[in-house]
């Protein structure tokens, strides 16, 4: 019995280094389960699109899909974007069963990758001493995705024993810029900046030059291709494919 096909679902961004990363991460998903046929795909703004990566499975023999969607907080796009994709794809093609599972979502192991990430920062621009934090993430018009980043923030204030504070890309404030002037003006100066970000992009972008621009002294690289998220893809694989089983 052939496993069902798994399909990595992200966003998309017209930064041509989201897409790429995102399949890099696909790859790495790729090698720790070679047996299994896996494939990105994009809501928009990239390929390729959701529907074109189910027809193509449809075509190679595949009739159960799992979803796994590349999405950090349960949002507008994990609430209504993914559910609309997959059924306009269940609907044009009979017998076949798509299902979605949890979102890649806010793991605390993913701040190893933050730690990573940050570190490279701050070697790059030689930087030895911090006396703030700020966790840069999207942003959304829902409130409880925002606080899940407040949450993980205090995770990371925790681990590492320093001020830290969520800052966001859009829909919400502070932005970044805004929570690194408000820790210089409490007499802070060495503040560097953690990109809860998948991909390169717009937001992280514009949350690293806000930042810069206020007088952050290092912002890290998104989480990328980790090895860490690619074991995280196949765990929300797992219970997916489990839920796919007949009672």
């Amino acid at each position: 019995m052939t496993a069902p096909a798994l399909v990595a679902l992200a966003h998309g961004s017209r930064d041509p280094q989201s897409a790429a990363t995102i399949k890099a991460l696909v790859d790495q998903v790729r090698a720790l389960r070679p047996d299994l046929r896996i494939e990105p795909a994009f809501l928009e703004l990239a390929r390729p699109s959701f529907g074109t990566v189910v027809d193509k499975l449809v075509r190679a023999g595949y009739d159960e899909i799992v979803v796994v969607p590349l999405l950090l907080t349960e949002a507008y796009h994990a609430k209504v974007d993914v559910p609309a994709a997959i059924a306009e794809a269940t609907s044009r093609h009979q017998g076949l069963q798509i299902r979605a599972t949890r979102i890649l979502g806010l793991e605390t192991a993913f701040l190893e990758v933050l730690d990573r990430r940050l570190r490279t920062a701050l070697k790059e621009a030689r930087v030895r001493e911090l006396d703030a934090l700020v966790l840069a993430a999207a942003g959304s018009s829902d409130a409880l995705a925002n606080q899940a980043v407040a949450r993980l923030a205090r995770l990371w204030s925790s681990r590492h024993r320093l001020p830290t504070v969520a800052a966001f890309a859009s829909a919400a404030p502070p932005t970044t810029g805004e929570a690194v002037r408000q820790f210089r003006a409490e007499g802070r100066r060495h503040i560097a900046v953690g990109s809860l970000f998948l991909a390169p992009g717009a937001h992280p972008d514009r949350a690293a030059e806000l930042a810069l621009e206020a007088g952050a002294v290092a912002v890290s690289a998104p989480l990328g291709a980790d090895p860490e998220v690619a074991r995280t893809i196949l765990a929300r694989y797992a219970v997916g494919a489990v839920e796919l089983v007949p009672v």
